[in-house]
């Protein structure tokens, strides 16, 4: 007699839940029970900090290792596609707001001012500090050259410890990350929404907001159709795929808590393990499309708004070293404009109160930007995935 399947909800569904019953408790929950949610989030938050280098260690160097020595070129290929995907996508959002925002947005020097969020926020009971071993920088260069060092030297010992760190790695990510993730959107958005953060910015920046929403789908899209055409595979059928991906980054705010449902979803879409591996856990840290789009977006509508020049020969530079920036950018919700705000000062001009603003208005849409650059790191593994496909083919015929 044949067992029954156990009714298991996926991903997806959980994360639209936890979404509305995070909004809709936000209507009656006490302080305290608040507090207690905003603690769990705090330590959970602190936990993702902390595992994030070594999320990005376990999988990024043994995938490198299993790669061999096209692995250097693999590297190379993965970077270029990032930077460029990203530098484009900075272009694409100057130009669409250069089009769009004169018809839509009144010039008004004193909307700084009006527009910042005094909130206090909810704050947790208490907080455990989780330091990180090493940042993410060191980690991904710690990465790259204990891979690259495998892969070339064909050291079986090292490439079976990276192995089995991988392993350990992918049982936390299993046991540990993906169980709690719903929670902790629960959380963010009850926080979010009991503080009225959220409303009070969506109501003064709406129009800016549905601006990108429209840029980030028809970015996605371009994205999709590119790598569909390079890997002869259907692009709208693969960017549906990589939903579920999207949908967690809307609750997570964070490319790196999102890594692993990128990972699965890219595999789905005929990924090769080995390739996907290597590509998403890169990517969730260099290929930040969706940030630099919504970042130039948000700043050129500040600049216009406030009288400010808006120039393509400032946002030229701007953009430029921005894609270079977010390479830096920890993948933590915010990571991205904390990052940003250097260039923000340095090339635009931005003071205390204009980056206090652009970071109100950032952080409210964070979790679309997020979706975008990891929905966006599948459109890239599918490309980096043929290229390396085709390579080996070329290698074995020789």
């Amino acid at each position: 007699m044949e067992e029954k399947k156990k009714f298991r909800l996926g991903l997806l569904p959980k994360v639209i839940i936890a979404i509305g019953l995070g909004i809709l408790c936000s209507l009656f929950f006490p302080e305290w029970a608040a507090k207690a949610v905003a603690t769990f989030n705090s330590l959970f938050s602190n936990f993702l900090g902390f595992i994030i280098p070594l999320l990005i260690l376990g999988l990024v160097a043994p995938g490198i290792a299993e790669m061999g020595k096209g692995a250097g070129r693999l590297l190379l290929l993965t970077v270029i596609l990032a930077y460029v995907s990203t530098i484009m996508a900075g272009y694409f959002s100057y130009f669409t707001c250069e089009a769009a925002y004169p018809s839509i947005l009144v010039k008004d020097p004193g909307f700084a001012l009006a527009a910042l969020n005094d909130s206090g926020g909810i704050k947790p009971f208490f907080s455990i500090d989780m330091p990180p071993v090493f940042g993410v920088m060191t980690s991904l260069i710690l990465a790259f050259v204990l891979g690259l060092g495998a892969a070339y030297s064909k050291s079986e010992t090292i490439i079976k410890v990276l192995g089995e760190f991988r392993d350990i790695i992918n049982l936390i990510i299993k046991n540990v990350i993906i169980p709690l993730l719903p929670f902790f959107i629960f959380g963010i958005f009850l926080i979010l929404s009991m503080e009225g953060q959220v409303a009070s910015v969506l109501k003064l920046f709406l129009k800016v907001i549905l601006v990108i929403f429209a840029m980030h789908i028809v970015w996605l899209i371009f994205q999709f159709l590119v790598a569909g055409a390079i890997s002869r595979k259907n692009p709208f059928r693969c960017l549906w795929n990589m939903l579920p991906a999207y949908m967690t980054a809307l609750g997570t705010q964070s490319s790196a808590a999102t890594i692993p449902v990128t990972l699965a979803q890219t595999r789905k879409n005929g990924v090769d393990n080995g390739v996907s591996s290597f590509t998403v856990p890169l990517c969730a840290t260099i290929h930040l499309a969706g940030s630099t789009l919504k970042i130039v977006a948000c700043a050129f509508a500040i600049m216009y708004m406030m009288g400010l020049p808006t120039g393509i020969g400032l946002y030229t530079g701007f953009i430029f070293m921005l894609g270079i920036t977010m390479v830096a950018a920890p993948g933590v919700p915010g990571g991205a404009i904390m990052a940003a705000l250097a260039v923000l000062e340095s090339i635009l001009g931005f003071d205390a109160t204009l980056q206090a603003l652009m970071i109100a208005l950032y952080i409210t849409m964070d979790s679309f930007g997020t979706a975008c650059n990891v929905t966006g790191d599948g459109a890239i593994s599918l490309i980096v995935d043929r290229i390396y496909s085709n390579l080996n083919k070329r290698n074995k015929t020789k």
